[in-house]
């Protein structure tokens, strides 16, 4: 639980919710996990879900047995070390390899996020030999359970789905949000003065990121807490898309 001056902001890990498979409703599970664990969904809360049981739900889970490697994901797995059928489902879900490292490929996915091997990741996973990949559109995984909770409790919340990425210049992960739902994506302080009276000249806080960060400190790597609710945090209503948190290309210190 964190407390600044403005608000007492609530970080709630739901510890119940069961394996998620392909075809599971998300909202019901979460509703569920609620009342199992004694949490009253409330408006103006924030649905954080990790992207691996969005992924799990919308069967974007793939058995690396059925995959035939391209002679390209042949190579590059032999310079890494790694399954050439891995890296073949990587190059698949890229739109471009950024980088090549000792470890891993540097890629920009489909939805135009850079990130470790498109996103694709063993971890969290059950079955031997299976991959997740991302959501294909994240943005509307969001928007399907902000409608789900509003039609079942009658109550506005706003929903991130959450993935975890590096950042250039900084060691370390956290989590960055790759699809939302029901909130404005950045908070632009442009034009507005400081506590101090100076007018800020290029302050864009990353809202949904924060949001999305705060909803990690909850869910661990092995904790088995793929949802977070964050209560108390005063959000602008907005219909922004996750896509509006990628810097464009001109902008792009690092393209």
């Amino acid at each position: 639980m964190f407390v600044s001056h403005r608000a007492r902001i609530e970080i709630i890990g739901l510890r119940t919710l069961p394996e998620v498979r392909r075809g599971d409703d998300l909202a019901r599970l979460v509703i569920a996990a609620c009342e199992q664990e004694g949490v009253k969904l409330q408006r103006g809360d924030v649905i954080v879900l990790a992207q691996k049981i969005v992924s799990k739900a919308e069967g974007r889970m793939l058995n690396l047995r059925t995959v035939a490697p391209s002679p390209l994901a042949q190579t590059w797995a032999r310079e890494l070390g790694a399954d050439p059928r891995f890296i073949e489902v990587v190059l698949r879900e890229s739109r471009r390899v950024v980088r090549m490292s000792e470890r891993v490929l540097l890629a920009e996915t489909r939805h135009g996020f850079v990130c470790a091997n498109a996103g694709v990741d063993h971890s969290n996973v059950p079955k031997s030999g299976w991959v997740s990949c991302l959501p294909l559109d994240p943005d509307a995984s969001a928007q399907r359970l902000v409608r789900a909770i509003r039609t079942r409790r009658k109550i506005g919340i706003a929903a991130i789905i959450c993935d975890t990425f590096g950042r250039p210049w900084r060691m370390g992960l956290t989590n960055a949000a790759i699809g939302t739902a029901g909130l404005r994506v950045l908070d632009d302080w442009r034009g507005r003065r400081d506590a101090h009276g100076r007018v800020l000249r290029a302050t864009v806080l990353a809202v949904a990121d924060e949001l999305a960060a705060a909803g990690g400190l909850a869910m661990g790597k092995n904790a088995q807490v793929p949802a977070v609710i964050i209560r108390g945090y005063r959000f602008r209503a907005g219909k922004d898309s996750a896509q509006k948190l990628i810097r464009p290309a001109a902008e792009d210190l690092f393209r």
